[in-house]
């Protein structure tokens, strides 16, 4: 990273300007943030940002080929196939660890692919508050595109809200209140002014959906701007609702829950660049590779790194329930590369490339990023517990 701003970033930092800075972030979207956020954001150097965007070309070559949606029709499952689709996702995040090359070259490498939302909200805030808080070079920016703050949400407006009154927007969470990223849902009605709405509390008559508002009054649903993942869905058999999201209603997708399964881990194997390591089917394997040491074990549709195994066996390949569903990637090794104040102990970090894809656009569109920040042996809450220096944060690029 970039080593002359890291050090007058960390010599200049304090834990009060830390609490300062928690402080507007716990307090600007009315609830206070349930996961860590870095003490810390990261500066990306133009070789390395060059590299990164060199890599979100290689794939968006991909999703956008003409023969793509037929490709990723095995990794739709028939019994959560959803009518409606659009002709391609609205939404698309790359996942990048950052790694070394063997020159000690900073390089990326793709971990992860969404055809969903990301807490385009939440970085908003997080990014205008380290700038408030700590001395962030003015030149160096967190969206891309030469998009400024207001054309940003401008932006995030005309592709979720569209022509539709705000009223008649919701966001669609199972229990949302609950949801761990839900300063982000706060977030988005603050900008957008659309109603945050569980799917219990969602109404239908005949193909229309409706809402009640705080004052019992009927509202129709135009859009719906979904962040509910189907695996989830599947193990909340509890949940009352009126409405199965398989079946065809009036009113219009923001992210429709098709691409979820359509760009995904299903879709690395499909990618040659220097920026994704090799990935293979497990149900497609001639045999297995005998440097399993070398390999990680994912399932295709899981989230947050759910079912992942970084030290495989024989017996867990051959032991998995449904190969078709899992995949084998090649591992890569983040470098602990952001220097921090305890100087024995460098956190690792991994880049979201945040893009959105209108209608009537020939590609997506990169306008925001976000970053996770690590010590522990993957990215995540459950290894970096009683850490500093680790978690949610975003990246200011060099110009």
């Amino acid at each position: 990273m970039h080593q002359e701003l890291r050090q007058r970033y960390n010599a200049a930092f304090t834990q009060e300007k830390y609490e300062a800075f928690l402080h507007t972030m716990n307090t600007s979207y009315g609830e206070p943030c349930t996961f860590r956020i870095s003490e810390t954001p990261i500066f990306v150097p133009k070789d390395l940002k060059n590299k990164l965007l060199k890599g979100v070309e290689d794939i968006c070559s991909v999703i956008t080929a003409p023969g793509f949606k037929q490709r990723s029709e095995a990794a739709l499952p028939d019994h959560l196939r959803v009518p409606g689709e659009h002709e391609h996702t609205q939404f698309l995040q790359l996942d990048f660890g950052i790694c070394k090359d063997e020159n000690g070259v900073f390089v990326p490498q793709l971990i992860e692919m969404q055809g969903f939302p990301s807490l385009y909200f939440f970085q908003h805030l997080l990014a205008t508050s380290y700038r408030k808080h700590f001395d962030i070079p003015a030149s160096y920016h967190h969206l891309f595109g030469g998009l400024d703050e207001h054309g940003y949400i401008d932006l995030l407006r005309q592709v979720i809200v569209g022509q539709s009154k705000p009223e008649n927007v919701i966001l669609l969470e199972v229990e949302p209140e609950k949801q761990n990223t839900r300063i982000d849902f706060w977030g988005t009605a603050k900008y957008l002014g659309i109603k945050v709405l569980c799917l219990s509390k969602l109404k239908r008559e005949g193909r229309d959906l409706y809402y009640l508002d705080e004052n019992g009054r009927r509202v129709g649903v135009e859009r719906i701007y979904n962040r509910i993942i189907f695996d989830e869905l599947e193990r909340r058999a509890d949940l009352p609702r009126e409405w199965d999201m398989t079946t065809e209603v009036n009113a219009e997708w923001v992210g429709h829950p098709n691409w979820f399964f359509r760009i995904s881990k299903h879709s690395l194997p499909f990618i040659q660049s220097d920026f994704v390591p090799k990935t293979l089917f497990v149900n497609e394997l001639k045999e297995i590779p005998a440097d399993l040491e070398n390999w990680v074990l994912k399932p295709l549709f899981s989230f947050s790194g759910q079912g992942v195994k970084i030290n495989i066996t024989r017996e867990d390949v051959e032991s998995v329930d449904d190969p078709s569903n899992f995949i084998l990637q090649r591992k890569v090794e983040y470098v602990a590369g952001v220097q921090t104040t305890d100087p024995n102990e460098p956190s690792k970090c991994e880049i979201r490339m945040m893009m959105l894809w209108d209608k009537g656009w020939e590609a997506p569109r990169l306008v925001n990023n976000l970053v996770r920040m690590s010590k522990g042996e993957m990215v995540g809450v459950r290894y970096n517990k009683g850490k500093e220096w680790v978690g949610s944060s975003v990246g200011f690029f060099e110009p």
